[in-house]
């Protein structure tokens, strides 16, 4: 199962940290938001696509509203407020599937792209969207279900997950200046081409990992280690500061 968000018709309103605004093509984000639907379904998901208002300018990026495990579902407390209007349809969504949830408490701010996920695993970033106050409340929830929450420290960029991402068991693609090695001891390390800074976020959906076109040389070094890659055209939504882990809540039913 997917849960995806259309984009709203004020995407080019979006919140923007480390990038500077340029002007989006709103029919062009939205076709490739289609394609990048088309690609998850071809992997094996079945999507859910919720509605997405005026007032909902960075809805898209959906990952950021929730962290869904196993176990259940943890509403996160976005980092920025007016992203909170994004919760409720979300909570919605994921009640109909059965989903147990928990809910982030003031004052912890919480952005589901600071969570990666690995294993029993679970590393958050602290960054400008993830405070302490979540870190440790996200803590407490899924220790008492068996896992182990690592708080990392994110420079230069929005999320942990524009650092890092899994792109198999127990490896990571990585951009080492915006999040530290050590970090992640244990596991398997591919390291970002210099010339792309912005091409640690990837999307891994069983044995394919879900790209983006617009990194080729970091492509290539993926391809070299084995790894599937399908590639999907997302720059209309990198203008938003958009990934490919961002536009989907994605879970086993």
């Amino acid at each position: 199962m997917a849960l995806t968000r259309e984009i709203s018709p004020a995407f080019e309103f979006c919140q923007l940290t480390h990038m500077s605004r340029v002007p989006i093509d709103l029919d062009r984000a939205r076709a490739q938001h289609a394609a990048y639907e088309w690609a998850l379904v071809e992997e094996g998901c079945t999507i859910r696509r919720l509605d997405a208002g005026p007032d909902m300018p960075d809805s898209v990026f959906i990952e950021d509203i929730a962290l869904v495990l196993e176990e259940g579902a943890v509403i996160c407390r976005p980092g920025a407020e007016s992203r909170r209007v994004e919760t409720e349809g979300v909570v919605e969504a994921l009640v109909r599937h059965g989903r147990p949830l928990q809910q982030l408490k003031p004052p912890g701010r919480l952005d589901g792209g600071d969570v990666l996920v690995v294993g029993r695993e679970v590393f958050v970033g602290s960054s400008t969207r993830t405070n302490r106050s979540a870190i440790d409340q996200l803590s407490g929830m899924l220790g008492a279900v068996g896992y182990t929450v690592r708080a990392v420290p994110v420079r230069g960029c929005l999320h942990l997950k524009s650092a890092a991402t899994t792109v198999a068991p127990d490896t990571l693609l990585i951009n080492r200046q915006r999040a530290p090695a050590e970090a992640f001891r244990g596991l398997s390390l591919i390291d970002v081409d210099p010339q792309e800074p912005d091409a640690a976020n990837a999307l891994t959906i069983g044995d394919v990992v879900i790209y983006p076109s617009s990194f080729p040389r970091t492509r290539e070094r993926l391809e070299r280690r084995g790894l599937r890659v399908r590639p999907v055209e997302i720059d209309e939504l990198q203008k938003a500061e958009g990934a490919v882990t961002c536009c989907s809540l994605i879970f086993e039913m």
